[in-house]
């Protein structure tokens, strides 16, 4: 069967969602699940657009072993340059050099000729391949690209070098028979002695980055690019696991294979969905909470006498179970160790320490300890890592006739502590406008979310907020996890205030 390879950019186009930012661990955590879960290119980041997604692109090329890691890179020498400088060391290194094609973006954007930017596509594709074996180009906005000048930029490229060809549908514009038509297009009149892998990128402004990446798959393309859970810039990106599954339960139709270890799906997705602050719709595809339920009495009667009358997937081929982490108070560090491998986790000897010193906290107060609490709770170590200010404690006064009352205090690394007390209506209203003191904001709360991770009264309770600073017209999210709601509750809106923080600074 036809490989079709898989390009995953949620380290990049994922995180230019609103509010996400990863820090260079979470990045290092989300590459290793990635390559567990099978794909074969990451694009690690843009090294040239600050020294954080520099050095978060070096660590992932010195770590992983499997996988292409590649960088993005505009055409431009200074941006070529940077992803040479954190690629190096990579074990099987690429570039993904792009440069807008469409009228538009060529009038209002770039400001330059047609001859203009087929001059720069062949100077710095030429460039990045005398440094990199892999090159990668993509005429931006293809889909509304004219195109007999798509297939000239495209052909200019191939002569420069590149032997891969990204067709970005960058704004979601396509639909799937007008994207399919355009690979059909495009392999049918390029010359090329060297074989030219093509590969889809669709975002899903109107809804179809699935359908479009399938419908570029089913005329010629071999690699689709897209992100876990659809994370991406506005409506996202094509969903990596919903194009994993199309193919694998309608290998039928598409005659293809894409060597994805479907079995860590879910783990993948939750591991995103938790790191990113971004939480799954419950009737997502494929890894939704309601993927796998049925409440019709019809349905649920059919699933009884047979599940495949309503399940077109068993809950088990993504890595959907129940099964409970078997560890408690009395576990050792090697059990323990042992578990963080299975759950994807691979870290040094002081990280490890740590999480096993929070492991053991969280025993003494829960009686049983699932995956999903020790998925919070190292996720929850690598984000306070790089939080300037730490919440240290937090005081409510509660009345039921009249307003509430709260004080807050934050430490930060150099041990400086802060405390403010306000009150609000509400004790959540107390507390957040006693963090607004301390940060010394005015943000707006435009999302508060609360739900428990696990079943039973000593079930932890996991808070994400999100944040928008007018003035600085930024958003930013937080996460906070532990068994008191109010803590909870506090801990997320002090890390989306160093989010905040970290915003305005860049």
């Amino acid at each position: 069967m036809r490989k079709i390879q898989f390009f995953d950019t949620t380290l990049r186009d994922g995180e230019q969602t609103p509010g996400v930012n990863f820090n260079v661990k979470e990045k290092i955590q989300i590459a290793l699940q990635l390559e567990k879960w099978g794909v074969d290119v990451i694009e690690a980041g843009f090294p040239v657009a600050s020294p954080g997604d520099f050095e978060a692109v070096q660590h992932i090329a010195r770590r992983i072993k499997k996988m292409t890691v590649t960088g993005l890179a505009r055409c431009q020498k200074k941006d070529i340059d940077r992803a040479y400088d954190a690629l190096k060391e990579a074990a099987d290194p690429q570039i993904h050099v792009f440069l807008a094609t469409s009228d538009i973006h060529m009038q209002y954007k770039l400001k330059m000729t047609k001859a203009e930017v087929l001059a720069s596509i062949k100077e710095h594709v030429s460039y990045a391949r005398s440094l990199f074996k892999k090159v990668q180009f993509s005429p931006e906005d293809a889909s509304r690209t004219e195109k007999g000048f798509l297939l000239e930029a495209v052909q200019t490229a191939i002569d420069a070098g590149a032997t891969i060809i990204n067709v970005p549908d960058t704004v979601g514009y396509s639909n799937p028979t007008e994207y399919g038509e355009i690979f059909r297009y495009l392999i049918e009149n390029i010359q090329s002695e060297m074989e030219i892998s093509f590969s889809s990128h669709c975002h899903d402004d109107l809804g179809m980055a699935t359908a479009n990446a399938l419908a570029a798959i089913e005329n010629g393309a071999n690699r689709v690019e897209g992100a876990i859970n659809g994370i991406g810039e506005r409506a996202g990106n094509t969903a990596l696991e919903e194009v994993a599954l199309a193919l694998f339960i309608r290998k039928d139709f598409y005659q293809c294979d894409a060597g994805i270890v479907l079995n860590e799906t879910k783990q993948t997705s939750e591991l995103v969905s938790r790191l990113s602050g971004i939480p799954v719709p419950k009737n997502k595809a494929i890894i939704g909470e309601n993927a796998y339920a049925h409440e019709s009495g019809i349905h649920q009667d059919g699933v009884l006498k047979n599940p495949e009358t309503y399940e077109i997937i068993t809950p088990t081929l993504v890595g959907v179970s129940q099964n409970s982490l078997p560890l408690g108070k009395l576990s050792g560090r090697h059990a323990f160790t042992t578990k963080l491998e299975e759950l994807g986790y691979q870290m040094d000897e002081t990280d490890r320490k740590e999480a096993f010193k929070r492991f053991k906290n969280l025993a003494d107060k829960k009686k049983q300890i699932t995956d999903k609490d020790l998925v919070a709770l190292l996720a929850d170590q690598y984000r306070e890592e790089i939080e300037k200010w730490k919440l240290a404690d937090v005081q409510v006064q509660y009345n039921s006739n009249g307003y509430q009352g709260a004080i807050v205090s934050i430490s930060s690394e150099e041990n400086d502590i802060k405390v403010a007390s306000r009150i609000g209506s509400g004790s959540i209203q107390a507390i957040y406008n006693a963090i607004d003191d301390l940060f010394q904001q005015e943000p707006q709360l435009t999302e508060y979310e609360i739900q428990a991770l696990t079943g039973g009264e000593d079930a932890q309770a996991e808070v994400r907020v999100t944040l928008f600073d007018e003035k600085n017209n930024r958003e930013v999210r937080g996460i906070g996890v532990d068994f008191d709601v109010l803590h909870a509750s506090a801990k997320a809106y002090v890390q989306a205030s160093n989010h905040l923080i970290q915003a305005i600074i860049e």
